[in-house]
């Protein structure tokens, strides 16, 4: 046992023993929103007289030990009415409280603007919380509301512009980030190449980005966590609410199976723009549509279950001659279990698919590709006392990855089917994370997260002179791909690489006064996955690799400090942090890197470092007719690829150089303005630094042929992007009369028509013989009508 273990487990046994030597007793239960019976998350439960209190965790539940004695228990959740009731502590009790809404709402009020205040004294920091509501009223393109497109508006986060897939945190790639779906890994969160999100907002409870002090829960990815749970579904009554928009339609159906005991939900999208392309004599189709749905079971007071699922599915085609299809399938069989008062168990069987399929007809093939993991995880929370709370367990992920199969299509084909060599790996962790009120003013949150990563063996192996997969040229001071001396067959029971890693995690929050804290943190991660694109935004063609033999995981220390404070009783809160982080073994490629279909991608790829630091800034009015934020995030975000040896150039002469997500200065503002009972107004506004890219900086005349030629790597950038966008919802006063109530939503996307460039290309104009440069843009103005309806 080493020294930093046998120090917790004094220190634990320390603090036990001082808790256990008082009368003291638990108060535990769920807490419920009355008219469904789900399960709220983040409710606050204070004890006034003792200054103390805790909040309900994503399954409802909440435990506070406490002196013998009498109390006044303060429940409080905005956009509910507050529950205040005498308890008096002489045994260990069990509360259930169920809450009600202090107004009807078209919204499903469940996760509401009280998860978005500003939590003051606890010691995690970087993260952003939004509410269901909040992202509806937020205007994006073609009116449909969207989770990736809203938190794009907070600091620190941005995305490659316009139709980009995924999104960027502080200065990191899309593949850094974790994002979970009722804890099931979701590979790629986007619609459409970028338009839309995966998620659709009338399915989801909950919402939480880390950016970081990220938990020692969580870990396999470098930048962030975004974690989305879905709702259980109403165990009262029959619900019904949906949406009708220009490109796409909604519907969410939840019931009880058996009343107050079982429910279920089921939700649907489906896009069907494409339907009209015909009357235009356009063969083409574009469409996506999506599944949710989730069953929960009460067996008794102590134990549930739930049973949650997610399939998506994208179809892009010219004709019949080319059809490509993608999406996401999950599911999560998960048991809650509490063991007593004080100690509360999650157990989750997942499933996760990513597949992505292309026909090609006009050349006679068809090419299939994915990624699969099976996870088991066992997670629990342990109540010590109000003081000290501490969260462990165990997580083992297998993967199975497949770069590509190509197969004829029809028998006329000439085409020869062939597979590339599938992947396998495995993925352990176990963790311990303690939250810890040391004093009054003093809270910290530290743990470790140890994960162990295998890459299993395969069943061909390319060995090279060396073990170096990628050769450099002296002559022409290039780098060459590697020409392989044999291949061995190591077979799947084999090891072809383990890693080892522990990644400490750190936050502390010192208040100041009871409206002031600063808080700091540091934060070590390793990402053991590989996502091998070579554009600034990933496309579904794009292809997940494990760590190995020849590629190493990436591991991040991050570090951050931030000033925190709540003004004028909670209705604004200000966040500054500074942050900085350390990304070893990034991966990047040689020039001229043939990614798609590459069997051997170790010989295009060579390993570097990429570091990211800047400024956060975020202003809120949680309270009144007039709500919203401004943010904004001054940052840079730089990679560097040296020479392996002295001899060697390295990428851009191993100097560092911007990474393509680098955006300089990000402002964003979003407002909301309820005029009345049928009117409100919704605004945002947003400028970023234009995105990283590469013009020529010359030419040269080559057999009759101009080459142009281009400097540094991400030397140059695209034009400054900004965009103005509104909306305004009708509520018809008739509804309160009305079973069925609804809600028209009047948008326009992009108001001033700011033609933002999605990329600049040169080319040499044909009847002038001058070079130019071409500027693509996606989006003009858009206006859009969608109507919501619930009953």
């Amino acid at each position: 046992m080493n020294r930093l273990s046998r120090t917790l487990l004094f220190v634990l046994f320390c603090f036990s023993f001082f808790t256990y030597a008082q009368q003291k007793f638990t108060l535990s239960g769920t807490i419920s929103e009355a008219s469904s019976n789900e399960t709220l998350i983040g409710v606050t439960i204070v004890v006034p007289e003792l200054g103390t209190g805790v909040t309900t965790n994503e399954y409802g539940f909440y435990s506070i030990t406490l002196p013998e004695g009498e109390y006044d228990v303060l429940v409080s959740y905005l956009g509910f009415q507050d529950i205040v009731t005498k308890i008096s502590l002489s045994e260990n009790q069990k509360f259930n409280f169920q809450m009600v809404e202090e107004m009807e709402q078209l919204e499903e009020v469940v996760v509401t603007e009280n998860a978005e205040k500003l939590d003051i004294k606890k010691p995690q920091m970087s993260v952003n919380t939004l509410s269901v509501g909040t992202i509806k009223k937020i205007p994006v393109i073609l009116g449909e509301a969207d989770v990736i497109k809203s938190i794009l508006l907070l600091p620190g986060v941005t995305n490659a512009g316009e139709g980009a897939s995924g999104f960027n945190v502080r200065g990191g790639a899309v593949d850094q980030n974790l994002i979970l779906l009722d804890e099931a890994i979701i590979f790629n969160s986007s619609h459409l190449f970028g338009f839309f999100s995966v998620f659709n907002p009338d399915a989801i409870k909950d919402i939480k980005l880390y950016k970081g002090g990220i938990p020692a829960r969580y870990g396999g990815r470098v930048s962030s966590v975004l974690d989305i749970f879905q709702k259980e579904g109403n165990s009262k009554e029959l619900k019904i609410n949906g949406g009708i928009g220009a490109v796409a339609s909604r519907l969410l159906v939840e019931a009880p199976i058996i009343k107050d005991k079982a429910a279920f939900l089921i939700g649907g999208r489906a896009s069907y723009a494409h339907l009209f392309l015909p009357l235009f004599d356009i063969d083409n189709t574009a469409y996506f549509y999506d599944l949710n749905t989730k069953i929960n079971f009460k067996l008794n007071d102590r134990n549930n279950l739930y049973l949650s699922g997610y399939f998506g599915r994208d179809v892009f085609g010219i004709s019949d001659n080319f059809v490509n299809t993608y999406g996401n399938s999950v599911g999560n069989l998960r048991w809650n279990h509490l063991f007593s008062d004080k100690l509360f168990s999650n157990l989750s069987l997942i499933y996760s698919d990513y597949y992505y399929g292309l026909k090609l007809d006009f050349v006679g093939f068809n090419w299939n590709s994915g990624i699969q993991n099976f996870n088991i995880k066992y997670d629990l929370k342990h109540y010590i006392s109000d003081k000290l709370q501490i969260n462990y367990g165990v997580n083992n992920i297998y993967y199975s990855f497949n770069p590509g199969k190509i197969e004829p299509s029809n028998t006329n084909s000439g085409i020869v089917e062939d597979q590339l060599t599938e992947k396998y790996a495995n993925e352990f962790a176990a963790y311990i994370d303690f939250e810890h009120q040391i004093t009054e003013n003093l809270s910290l949150g530290y743990g470790f997260r140890f994960s162990n990563f295998i890459r299993l063996g395969q069943d061909e192996l390319l060995v090279y002179e060396d073990d170096n997969p990628v050769f450099f040229n002296p002559l022409s001071l290039i780098y060459q791909e590697a020409i392989p001396i044999d291949v061995t067959n190591p077979g799947r029971s084999s090891s072809l690489a383990t890693f080892n890693n522990f990644e400490p995690r750190f936050s502390l929050a010192y208040t100041l006064n009871p409206n002031s804290s600063i808080k700091a943190s540091y934060t070590r991660l390793a990402q053991y996955l590989h996502l091998l694109s070579n554009t600034s935004s990933p496309t579904p063609l794009d292809v997940w690799t494990p760590s190995g033999p020849f590629v190493k995981p990436q591991l991040l220390d991050q570090y951050a400090l931030g000033f925190f404070r709540n003004i004028n009783g909670g209705e604004y809160a200000l966040e500054v942090e500074g942050f900085y982080k350390d990304i070893q073994n990034r991966i990047d490629y040689i020039d001229g890197a043939n990614l798609i279909a590459n069997d051997a991608i170790e010989q295009v790829i060579l390993n570097g470092t990429a570091r990211a630091y800047g400024l956060e800034f975020l202003l809120r009015k949680n309270e009144g007719d007039f709500q919203g934020w401004l943010a904004y995030t001054l940052s840079k975000s730089e990679q560097r690829t040296p020479g392996r040896t002295p001899e060697e150039t390295g990428i851009n002469n191993g100097d560092w150089y911007r990474t393509p997500f680098d955006k300089t200065h990000d402002v964003s503002f979003f407002g909301s303005y309820k005029l009345n009972e049928k009117w409100s107004f919704n605004t945002n506004f947003v400028y970023q630094t234009g995105q990283p890219t590469n013009y020529p900086i010359g030419q040269f005349e080559f057999q009759g042929l101009t080459v142009p030629f281009y400097g540094p790597r991400n030397a140059e950038r695209l034009p400054a992007y900004n965009r103005l966008d509104l909306s305004a919802t009708l509520t018809p006063r008739k509804n309160k009369s009305r079973k069925v109530k609804g809600e028209w939503v009047f948008s326009i996307y992009n108001v001033y028509n700011r033609r933002n460039a999605a990329s600049i290309n040169f080319q040499r104009n044909v009847d002038t013989g001058v070079n130019e440069a071409i500027r693509t843009s996606i989006f003009g103005v858009v206006p859009a009508v969608t109507y919501n309806f619930k009953f």
